[in-house]
């Protein structure tokens, strides 16, 4: 049950992926570039935790510098998607998309993207017609969460309006 405990990880991880990147571009305070400078960083950080840190347990381990060609390059193009992926969302956020709507569609529909995708490349050993009812229901459910989500989310607060401006009044000294 290891699986699940590194599953969860992700999920929480994945979970406030799309507020911290919304709250890193903004804090770029840079309205024209912020979204591609918190972009940049995000590579920085892949760098830092998926180039560097797997080097050392690659070493630590002892393991042979071999990559065949076919997991090299699948395992190239899931960078890469993963990448366009990110880019995506904060392009979303750049139109306008605000974390808790845009992570939603995403985090909805990504796991639909995900099976059907599957059950395309490996289709099921009795065929199309062994696919339950209930994965089709999954599906919906998962698509319909989705949208709810998006159209009934928690309003953000008010602003705050700015505390009214008092003038100092500064006594003048009677006249001679």
């Amino acid at each position: 049950m290891a699986w699940l405990g590194w599953a969860f990880l992700t999920v929480a991880c994945w979970g406030v992926y799309g507020v911290f990147l919304h709250t890193g571009s903004i804090g770029m305070a840079d309205a024209a570039n912020g979204r591609i400078k918190a972009f940049l960083f995000v590579g920085v950080a892949y760098f830092l935790t998926a180039v560097l840190a797997p080097l050392a347990i690659l070493a630590l381990n002892g393991a042979t510098w071999v990559f065949p060609a076919k997991g090299l390059w699948w395992s190239l193009i899931a960078g890469i998607v993963g990448a366009v992926g990110a880019l995506g969302v904060l392009l979303a956020f750049g139109a306008k998309g605000t974390p808790a709507v845009v992570m939603s569609i995403i985090f909805a529909g990504a796991p639909v993207v995900n099976a059907l995708y599957s059950i395309v490349t490996h289709p099921p050993a009795g065929g199309w017609g062994s696919i339950k009812p209930m994965f089709w229901v999954g599906i919906l459910l998962a698509a319909l969460g989705g949208t709810l989500v998006t159209f009934y989310k928690p309003a953000p607060p008010a602003p705050q309006k700015p505390a009214p401006v008092t003038a100092a009044v500064t006594p003048q000294p009677p006249a001679k």
